[in-house]
């Protein structure tokens, strides 16, 4: 029972905080505007580890990549600890156990970029219905337009009713079929 608690704690921690660096690693991408409340909110929460990454993460192309190996950091912490909860030391190769550890986090990070996908565009599309004046409506629009521009172009207007967002989501969990069976494959290594 203790195990299945810190199971539990571990996971919604560095879940949350994988999250919220995952989120404020494609709000730079996206150049999503931080001025508003979800983007202050992703700040705030983040700077503590981010800014002092940055002096030993550089930048590539413009982007910061400081939030992204963090989060890829923290996911690999996560996995370790929970492996170590559940009884599993490390073997003869401990070099290779971590690589493993590192790439099923990185496939992990992609499942999530792929969840937070889909809440992005459910809320965009809500949004979009609802009032599309509302004050976080450019934050979603912005980080949607690049997903659902293709498929508008392609796609015209059913009845004033854009059907790109369906287009998307079906397409995002057409690749978290394979993504989960990887995960999962992996997962049983250990």
């Amino acid at each position: 029972m203790l195990a299945q608690i810190l199971n539990f704690l571990l996971n919604t921690i560095f879940g949350f905080f994988v999250f919220v660096l995952l989120a404020r690693f494609f709000l730079q991408l996206m150049r999503a505007p931080f001025h508003n409340p979800l983007g202050q909110f992703v700040i705030a929460l983040t700077n503590w580890l981010v800014i002092p990454a940055r002096r030993f993460i550089p930048g590539l192309f413009g982007r910061d990549l400081s939030s992204f190996v963090l989060a890829w950091l923290i996911e690999a912490l996560l996995l370790l600890l929970l492996y170590v909860l559940r009884g599993g030391g490390l073997p003869g190769a401990p070099g290779a156990v971590i690589g493993i550890f590192f790439g099923l986090s990185l496939l992990e990070l992609a499942r999530f970029s792929l969840y937070l996908l889909i809440g992005v565009i459910l809320i965009q599309a809500v949004i979009s219905w609802i009032n599309p004046y509302a004050p976080l409506a450019p934050l979603f629009n912005t980080l949607t337009a690049p997903f659902l521009r293709p498929f508008r172009r392609l796609i015209p207007p059913i009845g004033n009713v854009d059907l790109s967002p369906l287009f998307v989501l079906v397409i995002a969990q057409l690749l978290l079929i394979p993504l989960e069976y990887l995960v999962r494959s992996m997962s049983v290594l250990f």
